[in-house]
């Protein structure tokens, strides 16, 4: 079974005022200068999933200057043994809207038909930045095995930003809280459980296989108070922490708290001390063993999206992550300023060229 795009439409979407699209489920190779737009084709095919795409921006900031009327785009999914219309568009830069065969439908849908993975040049710095990226690349993936993650999700920050203002308010009264607390007791433990399941698929799918590129041992830490075992648990942390709370002015227990701790297994070495290039290469192998996961779980491998990834890996590695991408079969879409860089994936990829002039691009052969 599969699951690819057979058809991308963009309109006044960022650089382009056009772009038309006719795919075969092959790898996708854009090439073209610098600035062109060959991201903007990534962040595009990123919203046939949920949230707000790889570059996480607003839906206004989507539009293309200087029409700002907004912008539509649309395409046909073959998902497993169905093929659906997907749209989806913001008009005047209000929040983006989805269509799915026609009807309406909320953007955690499309976590039901889609798997969408993506490595973006402002991932490299993951394991030495701060934790909040960390734990939206886990987040990212874990949804790519629960959709439900998303709204679990979106329902834990809006009772935890409802607690943070009464804290902040320095509300005493137990009353405004006790609701509140379950809320985030409940939806904190399924978050928690969620990224749990997920770094146990991820590391199913690394073990034993056939890789050129290097494992890495997952450990999710709980933050500097711990994770408590269960709902009521949790529970009663929050509300055995509200004097604490109150005097930080914020929550300070939770999943939010977490953080993702990776290592270099083969070296026995933090990610975060690895060379660039090694931090490099452990991304590439998690997102690879994400998509084996998902072969398996969902019943196809995901959309992966890899913006710039050929520019930063030698020839011999990138003969390799090409193989491995078709023999899994996913529909990668990559993105490169000349078409070397794509020279081992020969006629297994369809070539995109993007122009500068009229934000319009062509689908060519090899």
């Amino acid at each position: 079974m599969v699951l690819h795009l057979t058809s991308l439409a963009l309109s006044h979407f960022r650089s382009h005022k056009l772009a038309r699209l006719a795919l075969d489920g092959r790898p996708v190779a854009i090439y073209g200068p610098n600035g062109a737009g060959k991201t903007n084709i990534l962040e595009a095919v990123s919203l046939i999933s949920p949230g707000r795409g790889l570059r996480r921006s607003s839906a206004e900031d989507m539009t293309r200057r200087p029409e700002a009327v907004g912008w539509k785009l649309s395409g046909l999914l073959q998902s497993l043994h169905q093929v659906h219309e997907v749209e989806t568009w913001s008009e005047g830069g209000a929040a983006r809207q989805v269509r799915i065969d026609g009807k309406a439908a909320a953007q955690t849908a499309l976590g039901r038909i889609a798997r969408v993975l993506w490595l973006i040049p402002s991932m490299d710095r993951l394991w030495i930045e701060g934790a909040e990226g960390r734990r939206r690349f886990l987040d990212r993936m874990t949804l790519s095995f629960i959709p439900d993650h998303a709204q679990v999700s979106l329902d834990y920050d809006k009772a935890m930003r409802e607690r943070n203002r009464l804290l902040k308010d320095m509300v005493r009264d137990a009353h405004w809280y006790a609701a509140l607390e379950t809320r985030l007791a409940e939806t904190g433990m399924a978050i928690h459980a969620n990224r749990v399941r997920a770094l146990a698929e991820l590391a199913q799918a690394q073990a034993g296989a056939q890789t050129a590129f290097p494992a890495a041992d997952l450990t999710l830490l709980p933050g500097e108070l711990g994770m408590p075992d269960t709902v009521e648990d949790l529970r009663a942390a929050l509300a055995g922490g509200r004097a604490r709370d109150l005097a930080a002015g914020r929550t300070l227990i939770g999943p939010h708290r977490a953080d993702l701790f990776g290592v270099y297994a083969a070296k026995d070495i933090p990610a975060k001390d690895c060379s660039t290039g090694e931090q490099k290469a452990l991304l590439v192998s998690l997102i690879l063993a994400n998509a084996r996961a998902l072969a398996r779980d969902f019943g196809a491998p995901p959309l992966l999206l890899l913006d710039e990834v050929a520019a930063h890996l030698d020839a011999d590695r990138r003969a390799a992550l090409y193989d491995e991408i078709c023999a899994l079969g996913a529909q990668a879409w990559m993105t490169g300023t000349e078409t070397q860089l794509f020279e081992a994936l020969a006629d297994r990829a369809q070539y995109v060229e993007v122009t500068e002039t009229d934000g319009i691009s062509e689908v060519r052969g090899p």
